[in-house]
């Protein structure tokens, strides 16, 4: 951490804006230095802490309580907080937080890129990391349990986390109609996307999911593919209020498996939900509206450096 601190110096920046919770410290010194600094939480950290296997299970409470003590005393001394989420955003004074959502750039994202929705074949896609809390077994579990006249595949893109998770899954009966592939680039994830006619957001209903806002949620609606996802009170507000997916228990295979049928047996159904969720994203839930906030605040915080 002293080495970024003397780093950011030699800089001599008028603002610093960092978002990992781990350099803290690093923004107390710049900001004990007479500097501009903002906190950008995009993690809840005290959540994470909750549910991170690689902590004892005893040790996890006190521990996120520490940290979010931690994080509100640096938000004291700190000039703005940047909250991904407005459940974020709460746990911080509100005069100085704003949100700023991490919404995707349209420009990445072109539905036209593969072929027309009613020619592709029946793949649902997941994109992220690989892990048993992001439901990667109940979307194994489901892929196996669908007819197999569908013709339905399952590609998972991402890294496995741990590492042993894909193994688990390769092992798994429904292994035979999927594929899992490594980390691509953001344009073959595009490419992907463009070729998937449904994408699988099916995080389990932990304390850090349940608040958050998945960028990949979005990512599948400027790609214009309809979306099965978790029914999350936050997530069910956009895509309720959108119509374009379905809402499913991320821990009920059976319930996962009957969403995927119905979207790949009502094609016409299926691709009227992606339109409207890459309209969605055209005029709401993109970077270009997301970043204006954030471009204010950088000259407010300028001109007061």
């Amino acid at each position: 951490m002293w080495q970024v601190f003397r780093a950011a110096r030699r800089e001599n920046g008028d603002v610093y804006h960092f978002h990992d919770s781990e350099l803290l410290g690093v923004g107390l010194l710049l900001k004990l230095s007479g500097k501009k600094v903002i906190y950008d939480v995009h993690e809840d950290v005290p959540r994470q802490i909750l549910i991170n296997p690689l902590i004892p299970r005893e040790l996890r409470r006190p521990l996120g309580a520490m940290a979010g003590v931690v994080e509100f005393i640096g938000a004291l001394f700190f000039d703005r907080i940047v909250a991904a989420t407005p459940t974020i955003a709460r746990r911080f004074p509100a005069a100085k937080t704003v949100v700023v959502e991490n919404f995707p750039l349209l420009d990445e994202f072109d539905p036209a890129l593969g072929r027309s929705y009613g020619q592709r074949d029946a793949i649902s896609i997941y994109v992220g990391i690989i892990s048993i809390a992001r439901g990667a077994k109940q979307m194994m579990e489901a892929v196996a349990l669908l007819p197999q006249s569908l013709g339905a595949r399952l590609l998972l893109v991402g890294k496995s986390s741990p590492a042993s998770v894909d193994t688990e899954l390769r092992e798994m009966p429904g292994a035979k109609r999927a594929d899992i592939v490594s980390w691509q680039t953001r344009g073959n994830i595009a490419n992907l996307l463009a070729e998937a006619r449904i994408g699988l957001v099916v995080l389990h209903p932990t304390a850090n999911y349940i608040y958050s806002y998945p960028v990949k949620l979005f990512e599948y609606m400027a790609m214009g593919i309809p979306v099965i996802a978790s029914d999350f009170p936050l997530w069910r507000e956009i895509i309720e209020g959108e119509q374009c997916g379905l809402l499913v228990d991320p821990l009920d295979p059976p319930a996962i498996a009957h969403a995927i049928e119905y979207l790949l047996t009502h094609p016409e159904e299926a691709e009227a939900m992606g339109q409207r969720g890459r309209e969605a994203v055209e005029h709401r839930y993109n970077w270009k509206h997301a970043e204006a906030k954030l471009i204010t605040l950088y000259a407010q915080l300028g001109e007061a450096a």
